[in-house]
C-alpha cells in the first residue's frame, strides 16, 4: 500500500498513537503540529489524505482547510474537533472538509475511516458506469468517472472528493429516492447514527455547483420527511 496521510494536530500524543496505528495498516504517514507546518507538508508531501484537527496554532484548522481546497479539489479532508458544538462541525464541512470525527475517539475507528475514504474512492473509479469508458450524460451535467471530472455547459465543475462522490451516487440511481441514511451509508461507508446534517451540507455544495439555481434545483430534489432524488430536466 502506497497511500500516503497527513496528520496534522498539536497533541503530539495523539499524532504518536494515529501514526503508529495507519503505519500498522500500511500507510505512509507525515505528520504536522500546527497550521503552518501543515499547509507546508500538503505542499511538499503531497498527500492522499489529510487528517486534520481544527483548533491548531499559528493557523486554525479551519482556515487550513480553507486554504487547501483553494489550491487542491481533489484532496480528501478528514477533520478532527474536541468540539461538540453543530456549527463547528458544520463549519468545517461548508469549507471543504469531507469527513469529521470527534475527539476523543479510538485509534481503529479513526483507521477504519480512513480506509473507508480510499475504500470509496477507489470504487468511485472502477463502478461507476457498467461500461467504464462512458461519460454518465444528464441535461447538460458530463460526469466522467475515470478522469474524476465534471463539466456543466461544457465548463468544469470543482467539486471535493465527497461532492463527487455523491453526486454519482445520486446520479447512478436516476429517479429514486434516497433517504440520508442510504446515502450515508452508501457514499460515507459507515453509519453516522442519525446524523444526517453531513448529507444536507454537501447536496447543498452541490446545488450550488451544478444547478442553474441552487434555490429551485433541476437535477437535486428534496423529497420532504425523506432525503433526496436525482431527477434530469424535463424535455420540451
Amino acid at each position: 500500500m502506497d497511500k500516503k496521510v497527513l496528520v496534522v494536530d498539536d497533541e503530539p500524543s495523539i499524532v504518536k498513537l494515529v501514526q503508529f496505528n495507519l503505519e500498522k495498516e500500511g500507510y505512509q504517514v507525515a505528520v504536522a503540529g500546527d497550521g503552518d507546518a501543515a499547509l507546508t507538508k500538503v505542499r511538499e508531501e503531497q498527500p492522499d489524505l489529510l487528517v486534520l484537527d481544527l483548533m491548531l496554532p499559528k493557523v486554525d484548522g479551519l482556515e487550513v482547510c480553507r486554504q487547501v481546497r483553494r489550491e487542491n479539489r481533489h484532496l480528501p479532508i478528514l477533520m478532527l474537533t474536541a468540539k461538540t458544538e453543530e456549527f463547528d462541525k458544520v463549519l468545517g464541512l461548508e469549507l471543504g472538509a469531507d469527513d469529521y470525527m470527534t475527539k476523543p475517539f479510538s485509534p481503529r475507528e479513526l483507521t477504519a475511516r480512513v480506509k473507508a475514504i480510499f475504500r470509496r474512492m477507489e470504487a468511485v473509479r472502477e463502478t461507476t458506469d457498467p461500461q467504464p469508458n462512458r461519460k454518465l450524460k444528464v441535461g447538460d451535467l458530463v460526469i466522467d468517472a475515470e478522469g474524476y471530472e465534471v463539466r456543466r455547459q461544457g465548463k468544469t465543475v470543482d467539486l471535493t472528493p465527497k461532492e463527487f462522490e455523491l453526486l454519482i451516487y445520486l446520479a447512478n440511481h436516476r429517479g429514486k429516492v434516497l433517504s440520508r441514511d442510504q446515502l450515508l451509508n452508501a457514499v460515507w461507508d459507515y453509519d453516522y447514527i442519525g446524523d444526517t446534517r453531513i448529507v444536507d451540507v454537501h447536496v447543498s455544495h452541490l446545488r450550488e455547483k451544478v444547478e442553474e439555481d441552487s434555490r429551485n434545483p433541476v437535477y437535486i430534489k428534496t423529497v420532504r420527511g425523506i432525503g433526496y432524488k436525482f431527477e434530469g430536466p424535463k424535455e420540451g
